[in-house]
């Protein structure tokens, strides 16, 4: 099966954009996955193609009229969830991800000015992603960002299958560090248990990395972690026990 991305944009041009090169391109080439761009001013009703309204009760900018964006949402084939990029929305995370990627493919709509029309929402049941706690131009580059996360995730576009499971978010961790040749760069080593051979010692240097890392640089990351640990049955005997 086909993994279909639908992109509602005024900006249809931006895509496939980044997606069309390296292994998105390539998976794109090879019928992994198809696009759609679709314009949302093609679904305007005046002749100036309006697809905006100045905002309920004032303020600056314009809003995307919820009209329009039905109109353009129905366009589309029923059934892949329908996804809008604002900063209002939850943070994008790669459980989320994995299991778009699982799916038959997703429909995301991109802002523009101050954003949606609040009854789109509801009025088509689409769900307000974000990617980060900041501003952009407009939702087409979070789209973009949502595509890859999830493309690269599907059969045969990675070289490795392992490679979209030992990695940064898949463990609730972030990933442990890596190295390669030479064995000595400008006075830095490899450290010596990458070196040893041993694997049950690398698979535990790894996991203690990990968890040292996403301690310090990602605090976040590691309150949900210990509180996973903590809910689990194996988790609550790993607490006991320690």
């Amino acid at each position: 099966m086909t993994f279909a991305a639908t992109v509602l944009t005024l900006y249809p041009d931006m895509f496939p954009g980044p997606l069309g090169t390296s292994l998105a391109g390539r998976a794109l080439g090879e019928g992994k996955w198809s696009l759609d761009a679709v314009n949302i001013r093609d679904f305007a009703t005046d002749r100036h193609s309006t697809v905006d309204g100045t905002p309920a009760g004032g303020g600056a900018g314009m809003v995307l009229r919820a009209d329009i964006l039905a109109a353009a949402i129905d366009s589309v084939p029923a059934g892949p969830p329908i996804l809008a990029m604002t900063p209002r929305g939850a943070p994008l995370a790669q459980a989320r991800v994995r299991a778009l990627a699982d799916g038959p493919g997703v429909t995301i709509l991109c802002g523009r000015f101050e954003g949606f029309d609040e009854r789109i929402f509801e009025g088509r049941q689409v769900e307000q992603v974000s990617i980060g706690d900041y501003i952009l131009s407009g939702g087409e580059m979070g789209a973009l960002v949502l595509l890859d996360a999830c493309i690269r995730l599907l059969p045969g576009v990675m070289g490795a299958a392992s490679s979209g499971v030992d990695e940064s978010f898949e463990g609730g961790l972030l990933e442990y560090p890596q190295y390669t040749r030479p064995v000595e760069w400008e006075g830095r080593t490899i450290p010596e248990v990458l070196r040893s051979g041993d694997h049950a010692r690398i698979s535990a240097w790894r996991k203690s990395m990990a968890e040292t890392d996403t301690r310090l640089r990602r605090p976040d990351l590691w309150e949900r972690h210990i509180g996973a640990r903590v809910q689990s049955p194996s988790g609550a005997r790993r607490q006991k026990d320690e």
